[in-house]
């Protein structure tokens, strides 16, 4: 026990609590007061204090450098009282470009090197602010942060910095709090800003989603990630350790000589050091073979040159110095920063959450800041209209009444105590000489933006639009190419290596079996064949879509909700061909009411393809193909889909396309693509047909105006078939009611599809009681419009076509008779 005099009391306490709970409050005071960053603007509290005294101190870009003490002296006098050496070292930290991925002060003089030498006194250097560093501090001025008491409660200080930039990504963050620290890597500005573009555009994005775009640490010494794996781990749980190797080059010398070139070591290693920790080596002969060891840097880059003895093997000395020093290194990941005040561990997606969060937030308080100004003007100018309206009254009782002119302005022509003052505050020369018709214009300009405001503050999706406008901005201004590589660790096994890539078959039933099938399961018979049986499928069920593609390829599963998923496609199941396969719920996470309308195979996504989606009610819409470039397992919204409508058909365009529209009673419309705007994936569409109410569309082709050796394949219930040429078909404007592509009669039965084919093509017709026939185009005939077609495949009795597809066409295969 413990004496305590208090007030002339003694206070007996246990001294083992009082010792608990004072290291306590001096823990959370080093944890949130000192350590580690704040999630918001990625700064600790004396990084925030120099580049508030900077800003201050009006040491922008455009300025003249200052001393480095006049800062120091300026953060500590007014805002942290510990010790110069602390503030200084930190301000140095955010000058060196070796140290900080995009610096925050421009320092000048000398502000140390990678070898570890300190920098000069502060008092021989001078410091300013970068240009980065006017974004973190961007609006700050617009009620956009909260402030506080400094620490003697004379002053007020920002409690964070608007940041308008992910600071903490960007440039990383490292400290030792009590009982826990925090290592946060640097990033690619580009990169982090791509991945919170995508993060607002969907919430619901997953780790490996982000990671499409945010690769994986970017350090400003450049240097070599070895392991993928680790990055993931990292990302996923906020800690990690990820394997750095610096970039070495073997040079051949002269007689039968080599010599090692290290251009970038990994971050925070001490170059000198690394350098003697080498030479150590081969001076205690730990290490054989090395004559001659140097240092080559200068300000154009660095150069570590180390020369191999004759006969000696460079790749193995190579492989000793990465396992003996610091050659190849370890990055410790975690990713711990204040929330709230608390701290916290955070993986990737929380990051970007929280930093957006507090984007909402700066863009909300700015615009009522902003709303509060254009309002508070818009009431003054109102008053000046009324003022130049009735100038000569107005001026006469500012003259005969001087002391109450206010109070008697107010009540003659019922203006507030504002308009009242703003009048009488006036010059009577300026009063005269105010112009009515710059006033309306002021006020028109004032009103709209006051609307634009409102409507921003009403709307979070006008808000997210703002952050993404903005930080694109930044993205412009700031991008640099990614410094440090990326590769995969010899350990690492990607499961697509493993799988050799060949060209399948894929099935899809109306009721959801998929399964894969050598693409030489079918043999190529000859049109007004029997067919050959595919799968056995469930009563009433049948086969849906049938293509051929390579197992490498992406499969686009679209359902009729206007939804999308995706996998590769050798992880559908290899089946038998009588088999009816796996039910596509178990590899892609669909509701139970949803059913796939489309699937479309995808080897690249190319920034300038497009894919174009058709729904029954005769909706078009195109999108671009990278929009849909995602590993999210809950799937994306594709095409927002109106109640009474579905998706029935998706083509991969170019944009320069023609686009053919068939419905089942025979009507067809062939229009540019140029005429359907390209919009976002959570968009409608346009019309693209007008149909009567018992027509609908049945598919939806693409056709070049240069290539003409295609033609429109159209294929009927009854298995009625035949070829036009796209000739026949004059564009059209989107929207019409088209022209008859297929005389419809009860033989023939209604269009089951239509196809964009050429002579060399092979299709396959598969009818509802799954039988299948392989068959080329060269064996339907070329009719007009106007026709019925001939028989492509006699069909037993109650069997009807249920879907077509057009496949690769093979050289060398067997025809059965």
């Amino acid at each position: 026990m413990s004496e305590i005099e208090n007030n002339d009391k003694i206070l007996q306490t246990n001294i083992t609590e009082e010792m608990r709970k004072s290291y306590l409050d001096y823990a959370m005071t080093v944890i949130v007061s000192r350590a580690l960053p704040d999630v918001r603007d990625g700064l600790k509290p004396v990084h925030r204090r120099i580049l508030y005294s900077a800003n201050e101190l009006g040491l922008t870009p455009d300025k003249p450098h200052k001393k480095s003490a006049r800062i120091v002296g300026d953060v500590l006098g007014k805002y942290h009282p510990h010790g110069d050496t602390a503030v200084y070292d930190a301000m140095v930290r955010l000058a060196q470009s070796f140290s900080m991925r995009y610096p925050l002060v421009d320092g000048h003089g000398n502000f140390g090197s990678i070898d570890g030498d300190g920098a000069a006194a502060m008092r021989y250097t001078e410091a300013r602010m970068s240009k980065m560093a006017l974004e973190l501090l961007k609006d700050f001025n617009k009620d956009t942060v909260d402030f506080k008491a400094n620490f003697d409660e004379t002053l007020k200080e920002p409690v964070v910095l608007p940041a308008r930039f992910p600071n903490l990504l960007v440039n990383g963050s490292s400290g030792i709090a009590v009982g826990m620290s925090s290592s946060i890597p640097p990033h690619n500005l580009g990169e982090v800003i791509n991945g919170i573009i995508a993060y607002i555009d969907d919430p619901d994005i997953d780790i490996p989603g982000l990671m499409r775009y945010i690769k994986g640490p970017d350090f400003p010494t450049g240097s070599i990630i070895v392991g993928k794996d680790n990055i993931r781990n990292a990302y996923m749980t906020g800690r990690g350790l990820v394997k750095v190797k610096s970039r070495v080059e073997i040079e051949e010398m002269k007689n039968n000589k080599s010599r090692i070139i290290v251009s970038e070591i990994p971050y925070q290693v001490n170059k000198a050091r690394l350098i003697e920790k080498m030479a150590d080596l081969v001076k205690d002969k730990r290490i054989e073979g090395i004559s001659d060891l140097r240092d080559e840097s200068d300000r154009t880059g660095m150069r570590i040159v180390i020369e191999i003895k004759r006969d000696y093997n460079p790749n193995v000395i190579l492989n000793n110095l990465y396992k003996h020093t610091q050659l190849q290194d370890n990055f410790s990941i975690i990713m711990i920063a204040l929330v709230n005040g608390e701290p916290k561990v955070l993986n990737l997606k929380d990051m970007i959450h929280y930093y957006v969060l507090h984007q909402r937030e700066i863009i909300v308080r700015r615009t009522k800041y902003d709303l509060n100004k254009a309002e508070a003007r818009a009431h003054i100018v109102e008053g000046l209209r009324i003022a130049i309206d009735n100038i000569d009254e107005i001026i006469k009782i500012i003259r005969a009444s001087y002391d109450d002119a206010e109070i008697k302005l107010m009540e003659r022509f019922n203006l507030s105590e504002l308009q009242a003052r703003a009048i009488i505050d006036m010059r009577l020369r300026r009063l005269q000489g105010l112009e009515r018709e710059k006033l309306d214009t002021e006020y028109e300009e004032l009103i709209q933006m006051i609307n634009k405001f409102k409507e921003i503050l009403a709307n979070q999706y006008l808000v997210d639009q703002i952050i993404k406008e903005e930080i694109t901005d930044i993205k412009n201004k700031y991008y640099d190419e990614r410094r440090t590589e990326i590769i995969a660790d010899e350990g690492e096994i990607n499961v697509e290596d493993l799988i050799e890539e060949e060209n399948v078959a894929i099935t899809l039933t109306n009721f959801g079996y998929i399964k894969r099938l050598p693409e030489d399961t079918y043999k190529v018979q000859r049109r007004g064949g029997k067919g050959i049986t595919a799968l056995t499928t469930r009563d009433e069920d049948f086969v849906k879509n049938l293509f051929i593609t390579s197992t490498h390829d992406y499969l686009l599963f679209l359902t009729n909700k206007g939804k999308m998923y995706r996998i590769k496609a050798y992880e559908v199941p290899e089946a038998r061909r009588q088999a009816k396969g796996t039910a596509a719920i178990n590899l892609i996470n669909i509701d139970t009411d949803e059913k796939i309308r489309a699937l479309i195979p995808i080897r690249d996504y190319n920034d300038n393809e497009y894919l174009v989606f058709a729904t029954k009610k005769g909706i078009i819409k195109k999108t671009k193909l990278t929009e849909f470039d995602t590993s999210r397992k809950t799937g994306l919204i594709a095409i927002k889909i109106a109640e009474d409508d579905e998706l029935i058909s998706v083509n991969k365009t170019d944009g320069t396309m023609d686009i053919f529209i068939t419905t089942k009673n025979g009507k067809g419309i062939r229009f540019s693509e140029r005429d359907v705007r390209e919009t976002g994936r959570n968009s409608m569409g346009v019309k693209a047909i007008t149909t009567t109410n018992d027509d609908e569309i049945v598919s939806m082709g693409i056709l070049s105006q240069e290539e003409n050796d295609k033609f429109i394949m159209t294929i009927t219930r009854n298995g009625y078939a035949k070829m036009t040429n796209p000739s026949e078909y004059r564009c059209q404007n989107r929207g019409g009611k088209g022209m008859k592509s297929h005389s419809i009669n009860k033989k023939t039965g209604k269009i089951v599809d239509c196809l964009i084919v050429n002579k060399e093509d092979d299709i396959m017709i598969l009818s509802s009681n799954g039988s299948i026939i392989r068959m080329h185009t060269s064996g339907v005939s070329i009719m007009g419009r106007d026709t019925q077609g001939v028989i492509a495949m006699r069909l037993n009795n109650g069997d009807k076509v249920a879907s077509v597809a057009k496949i690769i066409p093979e050289e060398d295969v067997e025809i059965e008779e």
